[in-house]
């Protein structure tokens, strides 16, 4: 199945995507109209949910190109990112191979949904980069969960672009500035069911386009801590609940270690894609607070 949000009348609704139509899950008796909601009632309710939107009258469906996406999740409780998992992206930056992953969190106000623009802020930095990233969707609360069993509380898979401002990445060794910045990390469009893809998300092929260039290519199998580690390592340290997102860092190719560097600049089209989930498409504007 696959779960999305959408602009109506002035709200964010949840609809389920058949094809190129979506199925409002207002128009489908006793769910909740909202994505995290849908993902708290736990249980089988996207299960129930899938059945309901394939079995519902054509006469609810809605066209897809006539919508206007939101994030999946509008307000996820917690977006914690990894940093430093594919081999070839921590040489290119110059840094070992880790033996344990590398761990931030973005806040709610960092982020921007599917075909809206991230900003740069052109004001502090000019050095905004771009990070195609495999996006886990929690939907089972996780604590200390042994790595045999992580993958039971996955709901699903989406897309991230982890927008970072390098300068201030690097102003200290916490990485907390240059990965908060408003509206530069995006996130959609659409949640992918775990059992629409192989166990864990690998491999899948995994890519950056700027401009319609590709400048990174890689598999989510070449990760250093796949998907059930990842889960395993995070929920021994912090109770992971529906709706939470994990963002399972980027491959090689990031802008600041291209030669020479490719940062993100106004008027520019990103798009991240990830075989099987789709694609998380962003143009860049400059942020109007600077």
């Amino acid at each position: 199945m696959r779960l999305l949000s959408f602009q109506d009348a002035g709200r964010v609704a949840a609809g389920v995507r058949i094809g190129d139509q979506v199925v409002p899950v207002a128009a489908l008796s006793g769910f909740p109209d909202d994505t995290l909601a849908l993902l708290q009632a736990g249980g089988d309710t996207l299960a129930r949910l899938g059945a309901a939107a394939q079995a519902a009258p054509a006469s609810t469906h809605r066209p897809l190109a006539g919508l206007t996406l939101a994030m999946p999740i509008a307000r996820p409780g917690k977006v914690v990112c990894i940093g430093l998992n594919y081999a070839l992206h921590a040489k290119e930056g110059g840094n070992p191979i880790p033996d344990y992953p590398a761990v931030f969190l973005r806040v709610q106000t960092s982020l921007t949904g599917p075909d809206q623009p991230m900003l740069r802020p052109k004001g502090a930095s000019e050095k905004l980069d771009y990070e195609a990233e495999l996006a886990i969707i929690i939907g089972r609360q996780a604590r200390n969960v042994a790595e045999a069993q992580a993958l039971d509380h996955v709901a699903g898979y989406s897309l991230f672009n982890d927008g970072s401002v390098r300068d201030y990445q690097r102003k200290s060794t916490q990485w907390t500035m240059g990965k908060n910045f408003d509206r530069t990390g995006a996130f959609g469009p659409e949640i992918v069911t775990a059992d629409e893809l192989p166990p864990g998300a690998a491999p899948l092929r995994i890519t950056a386009r700027v401009d319609g260039q590709t400048v990174q290519d890689s598999t989510t199998g070449d990760m250093i801590f796949p998907v059930a580690r990842c889960i395993a390592i995070l929920s021994e340290v912090m109770t992971l609940e529906p709706g939470d997102v994990i963002a399972t860092g980027t491959p090689s190719g990031v802008g600041y270690a291209r030669k020479p560097p490719l940062f993100l600049a106004p008027g520019m089209r990103m798009e991240v894609e990830v075989e099987g989930i789709g694609v998380l498409r962003n143009s860049i504007a400059d942020d109007p607070a600077f």
